[in-house]
C-alpha cells in the first residue's frame, strides 16, 4: 500500500460537519495526494474511512477514489448496520451490474 493510502487510513474515518475547518482541509490535502487509480488493497482500506456524515462533500471524493480501484470493492452486501457508505458503494455496484442483488454477507 502506498504510504499516501496509508497515511489516510491511519488517521482513521473522515471527521463530521462539526469539525475544525484546518482537519476537515487536511484531510481533503490527504485525499488529494492519492494518484488515482487506487488498487484492490488500498480501496478495500479505504472503505473503512467513511465518517458519520458527507464532511461538506469530502465523503463523496473519498468515494470516487474508491471506486478508480479494481471493482466491485465490496462482493457481498454490508451488514445492515453498516455505515451508509459502504451501502451507497453496494447499491452502485448492483446498479452498475458489478454484483448481483441478492448477494448477502
Amino acid at each position: 500500500m502506498r504510504p499516501e493510502v496509508q497515511a489516510f487510513v491511519a488517521d482513521g474515518p473522515l471527521p463530521d460537519e462539526d469539525a475544525e475547518e484546518e482537519e476537515i482541509d487536511r484531510r481533503v490535502d490527504q485525499l488529494g495526494a492519492i494518484a488515482r487509480p487506487v488498487t484492490a488493497e488500498e480501496a478495500r482500506a479505504l472503505t473503512d474511512c467513511f465518517g458519520p456524515d458527507d464532511c461538506y462533500g469530502v465523503a463523496w471524493t473519498l468515494l470516487h477514489l474508491i471506486e478508480t480501484g479494481p471493482n466491485p470493492v465490496l462482493r457481498v452486501r454490508p451488514a445492515a448496520d453498516a455505515n451508509e457508505w459502504r451501502h451507497r458503494l453496494w447499491r452502485r455496484a448492483v446498479n452498475g451490474g458489478l454484483v448481483a442483488d441478492g448477494a448477502s454477507g
